[in-house]
């Protein structure tokens, strides 16, 4: 699918139901009258929204069972940049080829909201959306992330990798791949800057880039580095046994290759990156009142959890895990819930940052032409 969490992906209270003077049409509604304004609606516009994705195919089929709405599905493979388009193309349309919502990455959050092309909304639940994953006025918001992750063949990986340093071990010679190539990959540049991140965590964006690169640089000098994208045949077959990516896909890779080989995903001690989507609601929406109540059934703990079940990270995951309403079996599929409370949300600044370092001095440092 076209939509990954690779965009330029980095996560920038009111207590329920308050009302905020600075985004009128935010809490002016009861649940109960928001429903009732949605049922009249009767429909709600979603785009770029796979059932494979994130689980999102559970999600649809949740509100739909809960609200009695119908969910006109547009385009579910397009990116984000689609979604953009789309909205612009509709601003006088009402008709079934509008979306009300967008979820898109981060990078298009903050544009769309200075193309004034979404309309401002606090859910109920917006005081455990951690403020660096939301803007401040409601205009968008995140709703789930992944943090990168080592992910290991424990077939021929005995004594899994625990951090970054670790890696540059005798022990893991020509095992550790990146899973794209750190010239062109969001994900495999995020992966460098998450090294950075380890050696380096209170520099700037190009400090902890240029960390990233001069680990990467010791990577390779040790022979521990494999210059292939690393993906889930070449981890399965050993090429590549030791696998750098975000943790949905890797806990995903996990169930799909199911025991033959055995797999660990770890979330480093230090360094831990974690790339975003946010949700926003269409300022040209047909069906507004539709729009708040999807966003207030994904941000409430039967929605939140429905990500889970899909390996993405719900934003609230933090809140949700210390009140104890996760399931114990999603947990025991997971990480330990502690290893996520030290993830990073590079800002949009300091990605683009980070980018242009990486990117442009990849060669001349690592020297490593992945492919």
């Amino acid at each position: 699918m076209i939509r990954t969490l690779n965009h330029g992906v980095s996560i920038l209270a009111v207590a329920a139901f308050a009302f905020s003077a600075a985004i009128p049409a935010a809490r002016a509604q009861s649940m109960d009258e928001l429903v009732a304004a949605a049922k009249k609606e009767g429909q709600l516009t979603t785009i770029a929204l796979p059932h494979d994705w994130c689980n999102y195919g559970a999600m649809i089929s949740g509100f739909k069972a809960k609200y009695g709405l119908q969910v006109n599905e547009l385009n579910p493979d397009a990116g984000s940049a689609d979604e953009i388009e789309a909205i612009k193309a509709n601003k006088g349309n009402t008709g079934p080829q509008a979306p009300d919502v967008i979820d898109v990455g981060l990078s298009f959050g903050p544009q769309a909201k200075t193309d004034q092309l979404v309309q401002p909304y606090k859910v109920a639940t917006w005081s455990e959306i951690p403020d660096d994953a939301k803007d401040a006025e409601g205009y968008w918001y995140g709703d789930y992330y992944g943090v990168l992750t080592f992910e290991v063949n424990k077939d021929i990986v005995k004594d899994a990798p625990k951090d970054w340093p670790d890696l540059l071990k005798s022990d893991y010679s020509n095992s550790v791949a990146l899973a794209g190539d750190p010239r062109a990959s969001s994900q495999a540049i995020q992966a460098v800057y998450a090294a950075g991140l380890s050696a380096k965590p209170n520099g700037t964006a190009t400090e902890i880039a240029d960390a990233g690169l001069d680990f990467f640089k010791k990577l390779n000098a040790e022979g521990n580095f494999v210059p292939v994208i690393g993906k889930p045949a070449s981890l399965a077959q050993g090429t590549t046994p030791i696998m750098i990516r975000w943790d949905y896909n890797a806990l995903a890779g996990r169930d799909t290759l199911n025991g033959n080989p055995q797999v660990e995903v770890i979330v480093p001690k230090t360094g831990v990156v974690a790339g975003v989507y946010v949700q926003a609601i269409s300022a040209f929406a047909p069906h507004p009142n539709a729009a708040k109540l999807w966003m207030e059934y994904i941000y409430s703990d039967e929605g939140q959890l429905n990500y889970l079940k899909g390996y993405c990270h719900p934003i609230r995951f933090n809140a949700m895990a210390k009140a104890g309403k996760i399931p114990q079996d999603l947990l025991d599929k997971l990480p330990p819930a502690a290893d996520y409370e030290k993830a990073k949300f590079p800002t949009l600044a300091d990605q683009n940052a980070a980018k242009a370092e990486i990117t442009t001095k990849w060669d001349e440092v690592v020297g490593a032409k992945v492919q």
